[in-house]
């Protein structure tokens, strides 16, 4: 440098302008933000009142409930016990498990008495009530025939059929007949005729085979 020329005044401190309301301060020498830059976040707002505001609502929710629930079962429980009190002074509620007083019958568990049955007496058999009284060959066509006498021993009125059969001298069967009375009262008594069939030997004999008695 020559030295025609002056040296250079020294250079002056420049006023640093003010911020402007509402414009972040920088420190001097930081970096400045850049105009396209996306605004900063704005910082989140604490939840934790929020969430002891839930769980203490939802606490008294929960023992709300359960108050309710506790309530109406003993509802229920009192409304039971007053029914059984009821029952218990009900008549005719006599515990199972106690004997009733000596005298006392419950009606609805009595018993229905059924009246004895009438004995019934064994009406007497019907070959008792007929006897033979002739037993015959007839000589000229040697047919023979049993005479008979009926007793009605029974206790009301009755009819017979008594069925007779012939036998020779061996026990050999030869033929057989049929005899039938009216109506006979009790104790009254009828003489009948059994009729065989055909011609027997000499020496038949007369045989009650079977006797029906219908009562009328």
């Amino acid at each position: 440098m020559s030295d025609n020329f002056p040296p250079p005044p020294p250079e002056q401190p420049q006023p640093q302008p003010s911020p402007e309301a509402g414009q972040q301060q920088h420190p001097v020498g930081a970096p400045q933000p850049s105009p396209w830059a996306a605004p900063a976040a704005p910082p989140r707002k604490q939840r934790t009142g929020l969430i002891v505001t839930l769980a203490v609502g939802g606490g008294l929710v929960v023992a709300g409930a359960v108050v309710a629930l506790v309530y109406s079962v003993m509802n229920s429980l009192s409304d039971e016990l007053a029914l059984r009190s009821e029952r218990s002074d009900a008549p005719f509620s006599t515990p199972y498990d106690e004997v009733p007083e000596e005298g006392y019958e419950d009606e609805y568990d009595a018993e229905p008495v059924e009246p004895e049955p009438e004995a019934i007496v064994p009406e007497p058999s019907a070959e008792k009530d007929v006897t033979i009284t002739k037993c015959t060959r007839d000589s000229t066509i040697g047919w023979p025939h049993a005479e008979l006498k009926v007793v009605n021993e029974s206790g009301g009125t009755a009819s017979y059929v008594v069925f007779v059969t012939f036998v020779d001298g061996k026990g050999a069967k030869v033929t057989d007949g049929i005899a039938t009375t009216d109506e006979l009262a009790p104790g009254r008594s009828a003489t009948v005729k059994a009729q065989g069939l055909g011609e027997v030997p000499s020496g038949t004999k007369c045989r009650i085979d079977q006797v029906e008695r219908y009562p009328l």
